[in-house]
């Protein structure tokens, strides 16, 4: 219709989809209260009470989530297919003991399940299987069950019947995540999501899917190495700078507790273009490996190559060594390596990356009694990083016998209570002084 026969103006008309209102959709108890209106309160007159979480068993997901699960957050769990996210998310729902969890998946069948199941071993609690995508036959199933903890597998599988689109949609993804919300809050049950991702690595599906959850982690890694990384992207209820790392075997994920001794390889002779860095991953000292390899290119431009570097910040340190050093890196390939799979942002690996470099390009082997933790400047100056005292104790632990820091991170640090020797530095010349004569 072109015309309106109201108004009698022309293509003013719209169309609007009436949403029906399905009767089959359970009605929870808290519904049935009888809310009081809210009331603005003073910050000071509020009463804080401590939330109550859930601890389960992998203390990595105990870490990542600030301390346990806690009762009706709504987490949501993004990462590459084949990455192990299903793995993870069955795993935890058959080990936490106690608790009856049902895990609802909209990809698999139960018999696939039950085979994943038989290969991570035997339950340790009450963990019900249901393959179904719509929601409305999800909640009757709820309601029945009472379950203490939801899985989903996958949100881009439901369906509602409220909506008139196909599953995976924007609109679908909205209303299946609005309604799984609800359920979450007014029953205070933990509800743990798994979603997909788009090609460039983000979330599928509206940003507001992340807005809506409690927590979102992302799980992280290269399908071809053992290394899985857990990482927190928002999260309500503690911090967005803890990581859990876990290696996969053939019996499921392993929490990886001390992960300093697998990302350091165990080397019998010192190799020239290897050291060794103390970062931070959110509250966690990790030492890993810097590998770096300096040749004459055989090309007409050098090569730049760098695997869990930025690589602007490498060229950036190239260009710090050949102005304030006095090398001539610009005739030479630079290949630069995090190892382990690692990706890192800690500015504390400068000093790393650099002796490492002059390293290969010197043939000086770095003793592997050694590590690094400082940030290098623009005009060759050693700078500060934070916490260093836990770098320097992290290092000590795995019995490294030096660690250069820069002499400003070294004010007010008590060196009395390390056994380790601290060497201070305050330039990039003092330093290649110092390791390379």
């Amino acid at each position: 219709m072109g015309k309106c026969p109201s108004c009698g103006e022309w293509n003013t008309i719209t169309e609007e989809v009436l949403e029906r209102e399905d009767r089959n959709k359970p009605r929870w108890k808290a519904n049935e209260k009888v809310t009081i209106a809210s009331k603005p309160k003073l910050i000071a007159d509020i009463a804080y009470q401590e939330q109550q979480r859930i601890t389960t068993k992998d203390n990595e997901l105990n870490r990542v989530l600030g301390g346990g699960i806690v009762a009706g957050s709504m987490v949501l769990i993004g990462g590459e297919p084949g990455i192990g996210k299903s793995t993870l998310m069955l795993q935890i729902a058959m080990n936490l003991a106690n608790l009856k969890v049902l895990y609802v998946s909209g990809e698999e069948s139960e018999q696939q399940i039950k085979m994943r199941a038989e290969r991570l071993g035997t339950p340790q609690n009450l963990c019900y299987i249901l393959a179904e995508t719509g929601t409305a036959q999800i909640f009757q199933q709820i309601e029945q069950l009472q379950p203490d903890i939801l899985v989903v597998d996958s949100i881009q599988t439901l369906h509602t019947a409220v909506i008139d689109s196909a599953a995976g949609s924007i609109s679908q993804v909205r209303e299946c995540t609005g309604e799984l919300l609800r359920f979450a809050k007014e029953t205070a049950t933990p509800v743990f999501l798994i979603g997909h991702i788009t090609k460039d690595g983000s979330l599928a599906g509206p940003k507001m899917l992340e807005h809506m959850v409690d927590t979102v982690l992302q799980f992280e890694g290269d399908r071809h190495l053992s290394y899985r990384i857990l990482r927190t992207v928002k999260n309500r209820f503690g911090s967005t700078s803890e990581l859990g790392i876990y290696e996969m075997q053939s019996a499921g994920l392993r929490e990886v507790s001390n992960p300093s001794e697998i990302l350091i390889s165990q080397r019998e002779e010192d190799f020239s273009g290897v050291s060794i860095a103390a970062m931070l991953e959110g509250n966690r000292p990790l030492l890993i490996e810097i590998q770096a390899l300096v040749s004459t290119t055989t090309y007409g431009n050098a090569q730049r190559s760098s695997t869990g570097f930025d690589s602007k910040r490498m060229a950036m340190l190239l260009a710090v060594l050949e102005k304030r050093g006095g090398f001539r890196l610009g005739t030479q390939d630079v290949f630069l390596n995090v190892a382990g799979g690692l990706k890192v942002e800690d500015p504390a690996v400068d000093l790393a990356v650099c002796t490492a470099i002059l390293s290969s390009f010197e043939e000086k082997p770095i003793p592997k009694t050694i590590a690094f933790a400082a940030e290098v400047g623009l005009g060759g100056e050693i700078r500060a990083v934070n916490r260093i005292e836990q770098r320097i104790s992290e290092a000590e632990k795995l019995g490294f016998k030096q660690i250069y820091i820069s002499k400003y991170s070294a004010k007010g640090l008590d060196k009395k209570a390390f056994k380790i020797n601290i060497v201070e530095t305050s330039s990039m010349g003092e330093v290649i002084e110092k390791l390379f004569g």
